[in-house]
């Protein structure tokens, strides 16, 4: 501190009969350390007022996340059968959208007192983190869902079934045993998501910029929208990725596609230094995020989120991969889905070795082509394997890597 000439300013002494002080200075000395000391101490007393408010946010949000200790319980009763993880830091985290009516999403249906997992993807972190690959699982594909515990703690019986019915008749334990069973990819992690958690997201980035190639007006899903690049909050951008019959050819093939453009363009939203650099942006993501979501006891805390997603921040948003497995219409009833084979092996091996995988862009089928999403999704030699390659013989020649169709997180909304 200066006074008006400039000079610095220094506590002024005081001479006499009791004061302590002598024209050596020692009282000087003695008031200055108490001035310092008080200053310490005002200043301690900002920087842990502070930090109370840093830990209150921090335990606000480590409050919010709840912890899915049923589905631990449940799972550790089927440890034996589970796949093993073949490679060490690769990680598989289940993302599983909930389409449950009750509470504050009662207005986008009927509550039967049920709910199904209107959208599951399978998200692959590469054990280097250098890149990410989310594979949709499509809610009408026909599997071998395991008898599996209900909510009442009666249990069902081993069926064929929709994929969907899994989430509906054990919760998230079932769905994913009923995935591992399907892949043979041991399942390190997994999130739900209700309507509303969406929405607040979308919400806490300022919205998310798409491009509609034309109107939507669909009421089952409550949205009505221009065609041309908008930018939809949270409850456009649901409806958007929720409305099936008002679009295109009115398939869950269409409406998966669509889910995993606008998941992109989250993602690059959310990567933005606009966000990520902005404490009055960020927080607000963070509140919606952990607000919204359910997960595996490992991840239900700030710092088991952290700890995931820190390897994330740097992977290239075109490393950042979208597909779905390779599926056609199921023979008996084309109003539900099955595996394409090979294909669909292929890349699970591919996943479950932490192998590259690699997609291509969507592009028209020709007349001679199987329509889109089926057969042509898949790239590769048809009837060969690289799990049935065999490394000691010298004749071998190794097929080339497939491609699948898909998309990443890369690019402007309106390509």
């Amino acid at each position: 501190m200066t006074d008006t000439a400039g000079a610095a300013w220094e506590p002024k002494a005081t001479y006499g009969p009791g004061t302590g002080a002598s024209p050596t200075g020692e009282g000087v000395v003695r008031r200055r350390r108490r001035w310092l000391r008080g200053v310490a101490l005002g200043t301690a007393v900002l920087v842990l007022g502070a930090g109370g408010a840093g830990w209150a946010a921090y335990q606000k949000l480590n409050g919010n996340i709840t912890k899915d200790t049923d589905a631990a319980a449940e799972l550790a009763r089927y440890e034996r059968e589970r796949p093993t993880p073949l490679v060490h830091d690769a990680q598989n985290i289940l993302l599983i959208g909930s389409d449950t009516r009750a509470g504050d999403n009662r207005k986008y249906g009927r509550d039967r007192g049920t709910q199904r997992s209107d959208t599951t993807i399978l998200l692959h972190l590469a054990a280097d983190r250098q890149s990410a690959t989310a594979v949709s699982i499509p809610r009408d594909l026909m599997v071998d869902v395991p008898g599996c515990r209900r909510p009442d703690g009666s249990r069902t019986r081993a069926q064929f079934a929709q994929f969907n019915s899994a989430f509906e008749v054990g919760g998230t334990a079932c769905t994913i045993r009923t995935v591992e069973k399907l892949t043979r990819i041991r399942v390190d992690h997994h999130m739900v998501v209700d309507f509303a958690g969406f929405k607040d997201m979308v919400d806490a980035v300022d919205g998310v910029e798409v491009c509609l190639k034309a109107p939507i007006d669909d009421d089952d899903a409550h949205v009505r929208l221009a065609p041309g690049l908008q930018t939809l909050d949270g409850e456009q951008a649901l409806g958007y990725v929720r409305a099936r019959k008002s679009l295109g050819n009115g398939s869950d093939t269409e409406r998966m596609d669509r889910q995993q453009r606008f998941l992109g363009a989250l993602v690059n939203k959310v990567q933005s230094n606009d966000v990520l650099l902005n404490p009055s942006k960020l927080y607000p993501v963070l509140d919606a995020a952990t607000s919204s979501l359910t997960t595996d006891p490992a991840l239900a805390s700030l710092r088991g989120l952290y700890e995931l997603v820190r390897g994330m921040r740097n992977i290239p948003t075109e490393r950042v991969q979208f597909l779905t497995v390779p599926r056609q219409s199921y023979t008996y009833d084309v109003n539900r889905d099955q595996l394409v084979e090979p294909a669909a092996e292929q890349l699970f091996t591919r996943l479950r070795t932490d192998s590259p995988v690699a997609v291509v862009p969507e592009r028209p089928a020709s007349p001679r082509e199987s329509p889109p999403g089926q057969q042509q999704a898949y790239r590769g030699n048809p009837g060969h394997s690289d799990s049935d390659a065999k490394p000691d013989d010298p004749s071998h020649t190794p097929s080339p890597a497939p491609t699948f169709r898909g998309n990443t997180a890369a690019g402007t909304p309106c390509e």
